[in-house]
């Protein structure tokens, strides 16, 4: 099948520190790519891919110093990119942040089969980062019309909009890169993410703090956001004593696996209703069980008493924390494999592709005829009804 990616272009593909849309696409692309699929990746030329790169940007947006809240170059991006839709199968769109909105109105009267998968809550203009407002009616005009995947039953039940939902697809790993580095296991628990308040940092703290054990804090704080900066200066940075409770900053892939691989446990308390939540699955795919709120996904991803454990507050999370060694490390790697394997999750974006496709053919013949009618001088278009397939519902 030949598949066109189109990445939003602030982040690297894959990212160097945090993006998890990012790594996501790249995870998704390597293995199309590797299922013999001819897969094509429009994304900022920093991008590091086996697939065919377009670019027209030489950096990512972020990284060349364009501010989010600047949307030009991402619209141009978008634009350029689905003006070579019909060279392809499929286009697969990717929306995660405000600006990535433009896809609905761009995508929307597109003659070629395409998606759009929703990595973040929906509407944008909810959040910090987003545009502020009351847009919601005027950008239904076009996103009613767009197929739609949502990350996990959750993110798309959260959806306060008939969007045209054609199906849910968790993501997957690449399970030859997630492999338990062999090393002895620490006595430590971990927290890895975006140190935001939604992420719970401050809880998993306190959660570890009363079960006497030490905690490593990895992740990004974002300089360019202020609540993030406040945040940390305010809340966490006074509970890290560099013993008990340590922050190490972010880490890269390899920093990443060796940190969980050596965990007994990674404590996720997280106070919003994530869509997914990628670490989880990346800490047990290398054997390292979680212990989480049931917000957002992770009911959806942690089998309790299996992989993890799901717990409604931090003193249910420090009753389990003792219990986190009756996780066979082995079964919750297995799990992982079977359901959210970049495999599994390329295997069933693949059926959606197909399904979508067939759902577009007799819009793609009513297009083509009343194009052809219409060059051959035909006045009444309506007539052509008679012959050309209804939609399928």
């Amino acid at each position: 099948m030949k598949i066109a990616h189109v990445a939003p272009p602030w982040i690297a593909i894959p990212p160097k520190n945090y993006g998890g849309t990012e790594i996501v696409i790249s995870n998704l692309v390597e293995e199309q790519v590797a299922q013999g699929h001819d897969v094509t990746l429009f994304a900022p030329g920093d991008a590091r891919t086996s697939a065919k790169l377009v670019s027209f940007f030489p950096r990512s947006l972020i990284d060349s110093g364009v501010p989010w809240a600047a949307h030009l170059k991402a619209y141009y991006h978008l634009h350029k990119a689905l003006a070579h839709a019909d060279e392809f199968d499929i286009v697969h769109t990717h929306l995660s942040s405000s600006a990535d909105l433009y896809i609905f109105p761009l995508s929307a009267s597109l003659a070629t089969p395409h998606v759009t998968t929703l990595h973040s809550r929906f509407p944008f203009d909810r959040l910090p980062d987003g545009w502020t407002g009351d847009a919601d009616q005027y950008y239904m005009d076009w996103a009613a019309d767009v197929p739609m995947v949502a990350i996990s039953e959750r993110a798309r039940k959260e959806v306060p909009f008939p969007l045209n939902f054609v199906g849910v697809v968790h993501h997957g790993l690449p399970m030859d890169t997630f492999k338990p580095v062999p090393k002895e296991r620490g006595d430590h628990f971990v927290w890895l993410g975006r140190i935001v308040p939604d992420k719970g940092v401050h809880l998993a703290i306190e959660a570890a703090q009363r079960a006497g054990v030490r905690l490593i804090l990895a992740g990004i704080v974002d300089q360019h956001a202020e609540e993030s900066l406040k945040y940390y200066r305010e809340v966490v940075e006074p509970l890290i004593d560099g013993e008990q409770i340590q922050y190490i900053g972010p880490v890269n892939m390899e920093q990443k696996i060796d940190l969980l691989s050596g965990a007994r446990g990674f404590l996720n308390p997280i106070v919003w209703e994530e869509p997914f939540g990628m670490v989880m699955i990346e800490a047990m795919a290398l054997g390292c069980p979680v212990i989480a709120f049931p917000r957002g996904a992770a009911p959806e991803i942690i089998v309790h008493g299996k992989t993890g454990f799901l717990v409604h507050d931090v003193d249910e999370m420090v009753k389990f924390i003792p219990r986190i060694d009756e996780i066979d490390r082995a079964a919750t790697r297995r799990h992982v494999d079977r359901h959210f394997s970049a495999r599994v999750m390329a295997e069933k974006y693949v059926k959606i592709y197909r399904k979508v496709i067939a759902l577009s053919k007799p819009k793609q013949i009513f297009t083509e005829v009343t194009r052809k009618k219409l060059l051959a001088g035909a006045s009444n278009v309506a007539a052509l009804k008679t012959f050309v397939p209804a939609p399928t519902p």
